[in-house]
């Protein structure tokens, strides 16, 4: 599966002190969910071995996380709630990085066809959500 980066980076607007912003250049709640199937379908290509069943199992649980959390980010209720809401989906995020690159390693496991499009964009979505939490620090002062 290709993924379409654009370029681009999650904005929001001025007056916007926490939740979605209004003013979005693109819809990370979409990307979100093209990665959340994407780790689905690969968890579903791996071996059904102790180890593969293990190893999509936590991957499934961290790699779809993002997703909902984020729709708690977008609800959140005050600053601080926004802040940690926003961490959560780092922290799930970088954890699914790790169980992908572990995924990558072990060759018993196969190579699942989407691994490279999958680690592409979960070093994206890293770096977009690290630098929301900046900004939202940066703000909370």
């Amino acid at each position: 599966m290709e993924w379409e980066t654009r370029g681009l980076r999650v904005t929001e607007s001025a007056n916007s002190e926490y939740g979605a912003s209004k003013n979005r250049k693109y819809d990370l709640e979409d990307r979100l969910l093209e990665f959340a199937v994407t780790v689905v379908e690969l968890t579903e290509s791996l071996p059904n071995t102790r180890a593969g069943n293990h190893i999509a199992g936590q991957l499934l649980r961290c790699g779809t996380s993002p997703l909902s959390n984020h729709g708690e980010v977008e609800a959140a209720e005050s600053h601080k709630d926004f802040l940690h809401k926003l961490r959560i989906c780092l922290k799930e995020l970088r954890e699914t990085k790790r169980w992908l690159r572990l995924v990558g390693r072990l060759k018993k496991l196969g190579q699942p066809a989407n691994l490279t499009a999958c680690l592409t964009e979960i070093e994206e979505l890293i770096r977009i959500f690290a630098a929301r939490v900046r900004t939202a620090e940066k703000n909370a002062k």
